[in-house]
């Protein structure tokens, strides 16, 4: 335990307190002797009144902050943050990621084998004979349907031929 001496109007006190508080004792002490030397040159004839009203200035003081603080509002708690834009640009994201994986997998992916060549135009029609030698007799349209075939049966060869090399350099 320690002890302050306070000085107070025109007398002092010994208060006892824990140690360590000593230095906040003698701040309140001296807020209570600001407060009497308010009494200015008309003390009260006892000195146990001249601290009354001293304590009355605190208590006063002491009144109106906590009026000022009651009339602060409460803080306003922040507002929840709006998800759904968040959402968003997130399922926007795993579009994106879902689209970076196709590309990686079709550039993954060996070529596709060159296309068939366009068809050349018909060949002249070469004459057709019968099992016997016989010329036969064709018409304008079944020489036209034989010369698309004879170009058809030459434009899968060409594919197959490219198939075949495509799935050597493989």
């Amino acid at each position: 335990m320690s002890t302050v001496t306070l000085s107070i109007g025109p007398k002092s006190y010994n208060v006892a307190c824990a140690d360590g508080q000593e230095a906040h004792i003698r701040a309140l002490g001296a807020m209570i002797a600001e407060k009497y030397a308010q009494l200015g040159s008309a003390p009260a004839p006892l000195e146990a009144q001249n601290l009354v009203f001293a304590a009355l200035f605190l208590a006063d003081e002491l009144a109106e902050a906590r009026k000022r603080i009651a009339e602060i509002p409460e803080p306003v708690p922040p507002p929840e943050p709006d998800t759904a834009e968040l959402d968003a640009a997130r399922e926007t994201i795993a579009k994106l990621e879902a689209e970076l994986a196709e590309a990686r997998e079709a550039a993954a992916r060996p070529a596709p084998a060159p296309e068939a060549p366009d068809l050349a135009p018909a060949p002249a029609a070469v004459p057709q004979f019968d099992l016997f030698g016989a010329p036969l007799a064709t018409s304008t349209a079944d020489a036209d349907l034989a010369a698309r075939l004879e170009a058809l049966a030459a434009a899968a060869e060409a594919s197959a031929a490219a198939l075949e090399a495509a799935a050597a350099n493989a």
